[in-house]
């Protein structure tokens, strides 16, 4: 005869109700489960599983607002699809836990709060459909409780199939707490178990606590893009993980692509330059408009670069220092990523480009897999209100050449007078041509060697966090050989 526990180890961990049982099984695993705004699925499985006495503390789904404020007290801004809701939650269904439970069951047991609220797509309605979920558990008994906080944007077409996901995601971060916490990234994997990438998109995740405690969230998240959780993540300023949507939502947005390995004074300048150009457009302010510096994972034909995630959190970390907000992406082709903007706003789109850019915009062999080809991928990226900028650069006889003086495959240059008559695209200046002789690659290679002037060609402050935290591979050694 085999006992529960035995039982519970044989219980294959890949369905959604093979998971709420083995849960289930383990008396050790105990909590709350409130669910606000999409029915109470996650709940709903731990029940059809059985044994969810086992598991179950309490279950709650506070709909009615006054009831939910009651209980929950209002946040600040009075929104309830919020990271603050779903924080306040979990601080007071996790110390009910404690406070009514922890004394009288085993002192093995590792109790756990799983908190939801969602907005749900509204009969006869287009809203938003997203949700801020998370769980506090703890890793081990008696021990300091750590949590998982995450933001999803649900992309199915009925409630109803909104609901069953969302169930299906509860029981995926409830078991992965508890069975793959000592691998972060495999909990993160794990999330969309039995769920197809079409369904939803987790856009930011946040750990923390004890045992989560030498995470750096910024590079945990750039994982949601390599585990196909979403295409895209943002940072504000501050190095903080930015929800897009709150981010984006009726804003202007102009982004400028770069490798930013390290920011050069180059970089600066578009940046600039193209937000001086943005600003003389109607309704476009500094206020209303967001400016980001966007990298992206892909390489020209869409595959990943397997740049280690310390790489591209230093090329954040600079670009922070000096205000910007930044996106990672896997994006590759530029109409896609407009048509990522187009989801959170429907103002003004710019994006600040360089004359080699333009070029390989009007490369057909650019558009392969496109069934439409160059004709489709304009099409998508010209629709309504996107434009381009163009910075100039310099020829071999190191005159400055801008826009006005590309050349396009002779059968596409109709199309490319199109663009330029019609203004989507418009050209920019540069504040000093000398800018235009910076190369990322050129920096980099003065670094390794401990020769040039390089520092100069960085913006201020930007070589000393290079020197001082060794990036880019940089080491004392070289600066000793000045």
């Amino acid at each position: 005869m085999t006992t529960i526990e035995e039982q519970s180890h044989n219980v294959s961990s890949r369905s959604t109700s093979n998971k709420a049982l083995r849960i289930n099984l383990d008396e050790k695993k105990y909590g709350t489960i409130a669910e606000i705004g999409a029915g109470q699925e996650v709940a709903r499985h731990f029940f059809l599983a059985g044994a969810a006495a086992g598991t179950v503390a309490k279950t709650i789904s506070a709909y009615d607002m006054q009831f939910s404020d009651a209980i929950y007290g209002t946040q600040e801004g009075g929104r309830y699809v919020s990271k603050s809701r779903v924080q306040a939650m979990l601080d007071k269904e996790f110390a009910l836990v404690l406070n009514r439970v922890a004394g009288s069951r085993s002192k093995s047991s590792r109790f756990f709060s799983y908190a939801a609220t969602v907005s749900a797509k509204s009969y006869n309605k287009n809203n938003e459909c997203h949700a801020w979920c998370g769980i506090r558990v703890q890793m081990y008994p008696g021990a300091e409780p750590s949590e998982i906080l995450m933001h999803i944007r649900m992309l199915d077409n009925t409630a109803e199939q909104q609901q069953e996901s969302l169930g299906t995601l509860g029981v995926n971060l409830i078991y992965g707490a508890y069975y793959y916490y000592e691998t972060p990234t495999r909990i993160i994997e794990s999330l969309t178990d039995n769920l197809s990438s079409s369904r939803i998109e987790i856009d930011s995740i946040e750990f923390s606590g004890p045992y989560f405690e030498e995470i750096d969230n910024r590079a945990i998240n750039l994982h949601l893009i390599r585990s196909e959780k979403t295409r895209a993540i943002m940072f504000k300023p501050d190095g903080c993980v930015a929800v897009p949507a709150e981010m984006l939502y009726k804003k202007n947005v102009l982004t400028i692509r770069g490798s930013f390995r390290p920011v050069t004074n180059l970089n600066v300048d578009m940046i600039e330059q193209g937000s001086r150009s943005f600003g003389e457009f109607e309704n476009v302010n500094e206020e209303n408009t967001m400016v980001l510096a966007e990298i992206s994972l892909n390489d020209a034909h869409g595959v990943d670069l397997m740049v280690p995630e310390a790489d591209l959190i230093a090329r954040v970390g600079l670009l922070n220092a000096l205000g910007y907000s930044v996106m990672v992406s896997s994006y590759t082709r530029y109409f896609s990523l407009r048509a990522y903007f187009r989801q959170y706003t429907r103002l003004q789109i710019g994006i600040v480009l360089g004359m080699i850019n333009i070029k390989e915009i009007f490369d057909e062999e650019r558009y392969e897999g496109v069934e439409g080809g160059i004709l489709e991928g304009f099409g998508k990226l010209f629709p309504d209100n996107t434009r381009l900028f163009v910075y100039p650069e310099l020829s071999v006889e190191n005159e400055v050449l801008d826009f006005t003086t590309i050349t396009v495959p002779q059968h596409l240059r109709y199309l490319y007078k199109h663009l330029l008559e019609n203004q989507y695209i418009f050209g920019i200046e540069c504040s000093d041509s000398k800018l235009l002789t910076i190369y990322s690659r050129d920096i980099l290679k003065q670094m390794e060697s401990g020769a040039g002037d390089w520092e100069a060609l960085l913006p201020e402050g930007t070589a000393e966090t290079i020197k001082t935290e060794g990036l880019f591979g940089y080491t004392e050694r070289q600066e000793s050989t000045q």
